[in-house]
């Protein structure tokens, strides 16, 4: 049902950040294709993604967030988007594919913030004390926490949005 734009189709709006994301991955991907039908949704996902990327949470913690938002939300085309941004980074198989499977992970700090993503969306952000503190007893922050919350909103929103347009 959603239109699948190109830079000639899409709204005015929407090319800059079409045009940059070709420069970026050296091609159009069909879910910024289809989110372009929103200025407004596709250029705040850009602009809160890099922004995401500029976190303190090192890039395979945040990716482990980006996928444990992508799993719960079924967003197939997310999970393989950063399954391949987790190889890029060097990650190993096995996380990729607990992450994708929804199992808990090997490695004790990352399987931390995969359970206080999960505690922060199943409380809405009331995270209990004993749970916060956990999380904190990994290494994380405060900061730290906030950006998960960061995390999950950014990556709610493209996986609902992808998920809607059938990305």
């Amino acid at each position: 049902m959603f239109t699948e734009h190109t830079l000639e189709s899409a709204p005015a709006a929407s090319r800059r950040a079409m045009e940059s994301t070709v420069r970026h991955v050296g091609h159009l991907p069909p879910a910024v294709a289809r989110l372009a039908s929103s200025p407004h949704l596709l250029n705040g996902f850009l602009k809160l993604s890099a922004m995401f990327e500029q976190a303190t949470l090192d890039p395979v913690a945040r990716e482990v967030v980006v996928m444990t938002v992508a799993t719960r939300n079924e967003c197939h085309v997310c999970v393989a988007m950063h399954a391949g941004k987790l190889r890029a980074l060097g990650a190993r198989e096995e996380l990729i594919a607990a992450l994708s499977e929804r199992k808990s992970l090997d490695d004790v700090r990352l399987e931390a913030i995969r359970q206080f993503t999960l505690e922060v969306l199943r409380t809405a952000g009331g995270v209990g004390d004993e749970e916060l503190r956990g999380f904190l007893a990994h290494g994380y922050t405060e900061q730290n926490a906030l950006e998960v919350v960061m995390g999950i909103g950014t990556y709610t929103m493209s996986t609902l949005a992808n998920r809607l347009t059938r990305a």
